[in-house]
């Protein structure tokens, strides 16, 4: 009797534990039906059914309109990506080696771009970068333009635009790799006779790698879904699918072929980061073996 009393007992506090994750959990599962899978789930039926498949679908194979679309999107993703692992690579290696109040310092500065609107960053870009903007107007009163230079309605544009809202992303995603690299592998190098930049390159970089893979497929996915940004600096020759989107569906009314549109653009990009997340994987082990 005792010993059916201790099980029942040691049941009953187990009890309680499992009901306690579950309800952890419950909040974060209902708020990710509602939020994310129904209207995923909408999105595809609108592709289907609104008013068939075939015409949602076959449409983006019959005008040329929504591949460069997608090419332009890509293509612009990938310059955005590039340039803030150029520009945010230093700036995070400063961060990682200038100590705790240096880091925390240029911490704040790269986090200052959040305090502000989306919109009115976006916009402020247009006062800099218009044919009658703040730089052209300057390097007309120097002597260095006669013509203003196409600053806007462009790549150039859009790039600047969208490097300034995604850089803080690559910096920390950046800076928190570099963190997790053991100090005493870069001293060791320099014991052994190696010159900082040889043990930067042979050692360092190698193990930062993990941050580039993670802020570049970061900022390239944040990058595919911009609309704000390319609107208000880009031009009829760099419109992005998120342009399409919007325009199929608030202007045009068409919900199933903007949900193809966007049911397409939301399966390459899973394919694009599942095949990043392998390409980091394989080159952890690579590095951890070597």
């Amino acid at each position: 009797m005792g010993t059916l009393a201790a099980r029942v007992t040691a049941r009953d506090r187990r009890f309680p534990l499992r009901l306690g994750w579950a309800g952890l959990l419950l909040p974060g599962l209902i708020f990710l039906g509602i939020f994310f899978a129904w209207p995923i789930g909408k999105m595809i039926s609108l592709s289907i059914n609104d008013p068939s498949v075939g015409h949602n679908y076959s449409i983006l194979t019959q005008s040329d309109l929504y591949v460069r679309s997608y090419i332009t999107t890509f293509k612009i993703a990938a310059i955005v990506a590039a340039t803030c692992l150029i520009i945010g690579y230093p700036y995070a290696y400063v961060m990682h080696k200038g100590g705790t109040k240096v880091a925390t310092f240029l911490g704040v500065l790269v986090l200052i771009p959040f305090w502000c609107s989306l919109l009115v960053r976006s916009w402020a870009w247009t006062i800099w970068l218009q044919d009658t903007g703040i730089i052209n107007n300057a390097l007309k009163k120097i002597g260095l333009i006669d013509q203003p230079l196409p600053l806007i309605r462009n790549t150039l544009s859009i790039t600047i635009g969208m490097v300034h809202v995604l850089l803080p992303y690559m910096v920390l995603s950046l800076y928190a790799g570099m963190r997790n690299i053991d100090p005493t592998l870069v001293r060791a190098a320099r014991s052994l006779g190696a010159s900082p930049w040889t043990a930067f390159r042979k050692v360092f970089l190698p193990l930062s790698r993990a941050g580039i893979y993670t802020g570049c497929l970061l900022v390239f996915v944040l990058s595919l879904g911009f609309y704000i940004t390319p609107a208000l600096l880009g031009g009829p020759g760099t419109t992005m699918i998120s342009e399409v989107i919007a325009d199929q569906v608030s202007r045009q009314a068409d919900f199933g072929r903007g949900s193809s549109l966007a049911i397409v653009l939301l399966i390459l990009t899973l394919v694009l980061v599942g095949l990043g997340a392998r390409l980091a994987r394989v080159d952890s082990d690579r590095v951890i073996e070597e």
